[in-house]
């Protein structure tokens, strides 16, 4: 399956941060790449497949890739870590928890049928509450488990990078090993639905939606208090 791209906007009103959605692969995956319009500093957010198609276009629109960030380690979001690394320099970033998904990435892959190349290991742990510094722009974490033990969302302004926590109309899967539906709700409840209705969700994989939005309509919230 072919790339599309998306360029996603900037943040308030100021030209100061912009965002691209990289749509990939067989699995509808989202990647994203945020730059501060400032300082030309990007990150990449959970590389999924194909995307070292996507380096000529990444250095097109940023003077350094400073990090990769993982909202998680499941094989078709961390499938690009090691040759952006390689390539780029870029500092990776993950949770502490996710690490043993991570150093199962061949493993993973295989259950799958792909050949993956073992991922680097992280250069930065994330946890709750850290910032990420990207020239002018800050990266908020948020410790969203329950898709994945380690699973983390990255709050930058009025968008959010979910991952594989909260979709449009839906939520994360819960029947993998590690996964919790209980824990993945309370994220949700406790983490997400506390920010603004016009807090965009950019997730890893989909449409994009709004807090606003899944707050009232998606179905997989209705039973808990929000």
């Amino acid at each position: 399956m072919g790339q599309r791209c998306f360029q996603i906007g900037a943040i308030g009103d100021t030209l100061h941060m912009s965002i691209i959605r990289y749509s990939l692969g067989e699995m509808d995956n989202n990647t994203y790449l945020i730059v501060d319009e400032a300082t030309k500093e990007g990150a990449l957010v959970d590389p999924s497949f194909e995307s070292d198609t996507l380096l000529p276009d990444i250095l097109g629109r940023v003077s350094s890739l400073k990090y990769v960030l993982n909202t998680h380690a499941h094989f078709d979001h961390v499938i690009g870590n090691a040759f952006f690394v390689e390539k780029t320099g870029a500092l990776l970033a993950l949770h502490r928890l996710d690490l043993p998904l991570l150093r199962m990435l061949p493993e993973q892959g295989r259950m799958f049928g792909y050949e993956i190349e073992a991922s680097p290991e992280p250069t930065i742990f994330l946890e709750e509450g850290q910032p990420i510094q990207l020239g002018e722009t800050t990266i908020q974490v948020l410790f969203t488990p329950g898709h994945a033990p380690g699973h983390v969302s990255f709050l930058v302004g009025e968008d959010l990078l979910s991952g594989d926590c909260l979709f449009y109309g839906s939520i994360g899967r819960t029947d993998l090993p590690g996964a919790s539906l209980q824990t993945l709700l309370h994220s949700i409840s406790s983490r997400l639905m506390t920010l603004p209705d016009n807090t965009r969700v950019l997730s890893g994989h989909g449409a994009e939606s709004t807090i606003g939005r899944e707050r009232k309509s998606n179905p997989y919230l209705k039973d808990i208090k929000i």
